[in-house]
């Protein structure tokens, strides 16, 4: 095998010891600053996961929208419109209920011939209620309903007065919430 080729790095004296930067010792780190780094990097990533997964679930919002405030609605009033003919039906076991009421509508100034009342097909009706046809007698209905001391009202046309498709018709059905005496539970409900 042939000889290599000698250049002028041959005759360099050789040095004991590490020589360049590349040999240079590694500066010491404090195992504290390490473990200070270690704890501030853990803590920042725990609190950014948390940020993340709460925005995520949708607990926070980055940029709220404008909460609207909505009024709240005006209560209807009614009116007492004495030229609506009134039918009330007592749907309680009491009797004179429906008597009692005729009454508080004659001291209100209501006509007595527009004003009929009855004893209703059944006693055990739960709330007192005002029923009117058409939305051209909801205010009316209120008013009624007002002026009886409070009542439910409600539009429907089972009430309706076939015989007077004309006269406008108001009917207030007397509940068990007006009546002292409560219906006997033993009695059989009819079919």
């Amino acid at each position: 095998m042939p000889q290599p080729v000698k250049d002028r790095f041959d005759d360099v004296p050789r040095a004991s010891g590490r020589v360049g930067a590349h040999r240079a010792e590694a500066p010491g780190m404090n195992g504290w600053l390490v473990l200070l780094w270690s704890f501030v990097a853990a803590l920042v990533l725990i609190v950014v996961g948390i940020f993340v997964a709460l925005l995520m679930m949708g607990r926070i919002a980055l940029f709220p929208s404008a909460e609207e405030t909505v009024a709240p609605a005006p209560e209807a009033t009614g009116v007492v419109d004495t030229t609506y003919s009134v039918m009330i039906l007592n749907a309680t076991p009491e009797e004179g209920l429906d008597d009692q009421l005729r009454e508080t509508l004659l001291n209100a100034q209501w006509p007595d011939d527009l004003i009929s009342y009855s004893p209703a097909g059944q006693q055990d009706f739960a709330e007192t209620t005002v029923y009117y046809v058409s939305e051209a007698d909801q205010q009316a209905a209120i008013g009624l309903a007002d002026l009886i001391g409070g009542a439910h009202v409600e539009q429907s046309d089972f009430y309706a007065n076939l015989n007077d498709p004309e006269q406008k018709q108001l009917v207030i059905v007397i509940g068990l919430d007006r009546s002292s005496v409560q219906p006997d539970a033993t009695e059989a409900p009819a079919e």
